[in-house]
């Protein structure tokens, strides 16, 4: 199993974007809040995912949509790929208009064996500047496994759902999905082809993008403390969420920080995540 890929270790990627009015427009209304954003204006704190992303020719893409590995990103030896987890730090807001730039960076390949297989794991260090001004840090971890089928239904314990202080429900719906894949220029497969996802990657439906989970848990802290709310934010992907079934959105505050989760019915654990809130509140 064991590669050489110390020759993508502190491989680099730069991309610039600019936020545009519509941009800001188009996630809030995803996340069904008032699309009424302006110049000047915060930007929901998960807008970073849907800036400066890489755009790859059609040629350059892989059987599952996304690109194929080997440019950039290491040439992984497994075909299923997922976004494992984030840590992120907010270092300043990113406003309407700004622009913005993306400087990614491989931190690390590492491969193991696990209970469902072999696995790579490619961190990535994203740094992304808003009108030359740090604005977000990122560290991005993307597990790379076998294609085995049926393995894509949750196996996660059921978990109390009655001691959390903030809870909101939402159903990812497959239009839902669509939005935030052409909000991140996603062609990942998994999120809108049906056929594929059930009998190609054996899960049980459309897979919920793992960012979007955590965008919807961004979204809770932002109803409950406004905008601009944290400064830091991690999540761990558990469990497959599918589109159509309710997610069950939870927060508890202890003081500056958050513990947070996302459940899938009937209450299955889907992401964890914690966070800091800003000194000023």
């Amino acid at each position: 199993m064991a590669g050489d890929f110390s020759g993508w270790i502190g491989r680099t990627e730069a991309v610039e974007d600019v936020l545009t009015p519509a941009t800001a427009r188009s996630l809030l209304a995803t996340l069904d809040q008032d699309p009424d954003a302006a110049a000047g204006d915060f930007a929901p704190q998960s807008i970073h995912w849907c800036l400066a992303v890489p755009g790859a020719r059609m040629s350059d893409l892989g059987i599952d949509g996304h690109p194929r590995t080997g440019g950039f990103l290491p040439p992984a030896p497994f075909s299923r790929r997922m976004w494992a987890s984030s840590a992120v730090e907010f270092l300043a807001p990113i406003r309407v208009g700004s622009s913005v730039r993306r400087i990614s960076k491989i931190a690390a390949v590492t491969e193991k064996a696990g209970s469902s297989g072999r696995l790579m794991f490619v961190d990535v260090d994203h740094a992304i500047s808003a009108n030359g001004s740090p604005a977000v840090r990122e560290r991005q971890t993307i597990v790379y496994r076998e294609a085995r089928a049926g393995s894509g239904s949750s196996k996660a314990e059921p978990r109390d759902l009655a001691s959390w202080t903030w809870q909101r429900e939402v159903t990812p719906d497959e239009v839902m999905l669509f939005r935030y894949s052409a909000l991140t220029f996603n062609g990942h497969r998994i999120h809108y082809d049906l056929p594929y996802a059930t009998t190609v990657e054996g899960y049980a439906g459309l897979v919920v993008q793992g960012p979007l989970v955590a965008t919807l848990l961004l979204d809770l802290c932002a109803r409950q403390l406004g905008a601009d709310a944290l400064s830091r934010f991690a999540f761990r992907a558990v469990a497959p969420a599918f589109a159509g079934v309710p997610l069950r959105l939870k927060a508890r505050r202890d003081g500056s920080s958050l513990a947070l989760a996302a459940f899938g019915h009937p209450g299955y654990l889907v992401m964890t995540a914690e966070a800091d809130i800003r000194e000023r509140l």
